[in-house]
């Protein structure tokens, strides 16, 4: 498991020529939740209204860890803290 700000996540085998892979760069909606410190729920709904980066697969949502940080950036810079872009 590798650390990101106090949450855990999976770690996959380095790809061939060194470098992470794509597993290693995506989140779940727990790890964001723990993240953000929020509930899985709230982050859940976020997703779904495309509020957050995320994407679903096969009905589980995934965020990729570049995209959360953008995101959280963008966020860090609104005067009113709205989610909506």
């Amino acid at each position: 498991m590798v650390p990101f700000a106090g949450i855990c996540c999976r770690q996959a085998a380095p790809d061939p020529d060194g470098g992470l892979t794509l597993a290693d760069e995506i989140l779940t909606i727990q790890e964001i939740a723990a993240l953000l410190k929020l509930a899985d729920k709230t982050v859940y709904s976020m997703a779904q209204a495309e509020e957050l980066p995320a994407f679903e697969v096969r009905g589980q949502w995934r965020v990729r860890r570049v995209d959360s940080e953008a995101w959280m950036e963008r966020q860090a810079r609104r005067p009113n803290g709205s989610t909506m872009p």
